[in-house]
């Protein structure tokens, strides 16, 4: 049994007891309805408000055959760099008010554009629905600004932005680089976190089995990278990528499996495992030292990849 009453320190365990007041781990016995209602909750709890100077607007991509929600953050009039983020929620939880903190102050740290998609949720709207949704945004980006396009996204958001990746490699405006925040790859669940860290505070191995579960519907979709990127059997051409991911997180090792394969196919990619952190640790940004050591880490890198610089 791995020992997280060592691994975590005090601050880290007063996050994670204040976020299971909010949402307990047994939430995912709940319907999805009372689930999103617990979590939006908790999100809304967390909330830190917006940086000064940040402007916001909700509006719509429009398709068709429904319209995409996005939230677009600025600080400046004309950024060069034009941020699509994509939240975390497992698939079937959060929207543009989960993630709206963590955009404003990503926006107002980097002097970046960030949009927000609110994609389409499971079980109502199973794979590849989410995809589509980001794909779209994607292009919605990349034909409305001049401005250079750069991924970001957390837990089932980082998915979404991997395989984003994957999808536009032969585009004109493929993405400059793309910042993973504990992402869910897809990888062998078989080894390594997915084994040490299966009873983690704050994600298991049982829920990382229930969102694969109601994500596809119950099934297997073996080879498709469009659902687990560490599917593809292509590795080149990929954006220079940061992943950044908690020790205590059955996830983790799946930073490290793409990080490797990418660096193998000839791409820039480098990997950091925050020690001591746990899944979901972008709220603890402003009461935990290691979190907020880790968001500006987030921030750096978001930064240096928009503006074409390679630190690693």
């Amino acid at each position: 049994m791995t020992d997280y009453k060592t691994l975590i320190d005090a601050e880290t365990w007063a996050f994670i007891e204040r976020t299971n007041s909010y949402y307990p781990p047994d939430t995912i016995d709940y319907t999805v309805a009372q689930q999103r209602g617990i979590y939006d909750r908790m999100c809304r709890e967390f909330f830190a408000g917006y940086p000064e100077g940040v402007t916001v607007e909700t509006s719509a991509i429009a398709t068709p055959t429904h319209d995409i929600p996005i939230r677009i953050y600025r600080s400046t009039p004309e950024a060069a760099v034009t941020v699509l983020y994509f939240h975390g929620g497992g698939f079937i939880l959060g929207g543009l008010d989960s993630h709206d903190d963590v955009c404003a102050e990503l926006c107002s740290r980097t002097g970046y554009t960030v949009v927000s998609v609110d994609y389409r949720l499971a079980p109502e709207h199973l794979h590849p629905a989410a995809f589509d949704d980001v794909m779209s945004a994607f292009e919605w980006a990349a034909s409305t600004t001049q401005s250079s396009i750069l991924l970001c996204g957390d837990s089932a958001g980082g998915n979404l932005a991997a395989a984003v990746s994957h999808a536009t490699r032969g585009h004109p405006r493929k993405p400059i680089g793309q910042v993973l925040i504990y992402p869910g790859l897809g990888g062998d669940r078989s080894k390594g976190s997915y084994v040490t860290h299966a009873e983690a505070p704050m994600l298991t191995m049982r829920d990382l089995e229930f969102y694969k579960h109601i994500r596809s519907g119950g099934q297997e979709r073996i080879g498709d990278a469009t659902l687990a990127p560490l599917a593809d059997t292509d590795f080149s051409n990929l954006p220079p990528t940061v992943l950044i991911t908690a020790q205590c997180d059955p996830l983790s090792s799946d930073g490290e499996a793409y990080r490797d394969r990418i660096i193998a196919a000839g791409g820039q990619a480098t990997w950091f495992e925050e020690p001591g952190l746990v899944h979901g640790y972008l709220r603890a940004r402003h009461t935990v030292g290691r979190a907020r050591a880790s968001f500006t880490r987030i921030v750096d890198a978001t930064a240096a990849l928009g503006q074409g610089s390679w630190l690693w």
